[in-house]
Order: C-alpha cells, then structure tokens, then sequence
C-alpha cells in the first residue's frame, strides 16, 4: 500500500555528466511534461513500445487512472521537463510477489547514468513494498537494453518465441529478465 511518505519522496542524483535531476513520483499536474516527453518520440522506436505513446489520450488516461497501488511511477525531472519515466506494475493472487517494469527515457538523456539512476530507485520503492522480484521484458533484438539491464543485476530467464506482435503484424522473441529482491531462505 503506498503511504503519504512515498508520495512526498524526492532524491537528486547526479548523473555522470555532472547534470542534476530530481527523482519523484508522476504527479496528476505533469500531464503536459509527460505529453511532452512521448509525443516526440519517432515510430520506428514506439513501435515497440506496448502503448502508442504518440496518442495524447493514451497518456492523458495513464494520469486520470493514477491509482499508485496498481502502477507505481516515478518520473526524472530536469527543469520542468520530464526527462525519463519507469514504472512497476503489481500483480495480485499468485503473482502479488513480483512486479513489472518499464522504463523509458527520452532520447537526450540516454547512456548519461539516468536509467541506473531510476532503476535503483524503483528497485528499493519494489523492496519496501515487499515485492520478491522485478519482471521486464524486452524484445530481443535490443541487445544493448538487455546488456544493460544484466549489468543492473537483472538475469535472463527465457526467451519467449513469438511473443510480442508490431503494429504492423510481425512477432519478435521477447527476453524475460528478473531482478531477484529476496533470495530463497535455504541460500546463505
């Protein structure tokens, strides 16, 4: 359950360039900094995205249902600019133990330290929530993500044939890599 705590959080970190970026929950007044940050984003890069980013009302829905027990955002915020997004997704029944991420930052931001950045954060955000895992999957042929993501202490578990379709019709393997929070009791 989120608490007044995790609402009001705030981290600045320091990205390798020197550049300083507040860290924080999505807000309901960022609609328009987040519009912001997908609307420019080119097809051939949204194409694999699970949503069409470039649809303000998509985005404009992902604000009016912010219900941050179900999808936890946390934004980077350069300025009044959102320069990157990542988000967990929680499950419930059987799954309640694992949650799912995304993560997206905006072109100008890449390769400067800011995915570590958010996804230590959201990582802790999972670990206090008592989550035992992180789930994300990538389409496979984005090799740099999954090596990034490995660094990060993600693991790949599988690779799932046919798994996610493009808009225009053509299946991709998707790679499932999972961030281990807590380890099996038997392990020391």
């Amino acid at each position: 359950m989120v608490t007044k705590a995790d609402l009001v959080f705030r981290r600045v970190v320091t990205l390798r360039d020197g550049a300083r970026v507040l860290l924080r929950p999505l807000l309901p007044d960022d609609r328009q900094a987040l519009l912001d940050l997908f609307l420019p984003v080119a097809y051939e890069e949204r194409r694999f995205m699970r949503d069409d980013v470039n649809d303000p009302q998509v985005v404009e829905a992902w604000i009016e249902d912010l219900n941050y027990d179900r999808v936890f955002p946390l934004v980077a915020v350069m300025g009044e600019r959102i320069a990157g997004v990542t988000t967990l997704h929680f499950n419930s029944g059987s799954a309640r133990h694992r949650c799912e991420l995304r993560i997206f930052l905006s072109r100008e931001f890449r390769r400067r330290g800011l995915g570590n950045k958010l996804l230590q954060s959201i990582s802790e955000y999972a670990s206090k929530r008592s989550m035992d895992m992180i789930e994300v999957q990538v389409v496979s042929e984005h090799v740099e993500i999954i090596k990034a993501l490995q660094r990060a202490g993600f693991e790949l578990v599988c690779t799932l044939e046919d798994y996610f379709i493009l808009p225009d019709g053509e299946l991709r393997d998707v790679a499932l890599l999972v961030l281990r929070l807590r380890r099996s009791v038997d392990e020391f």
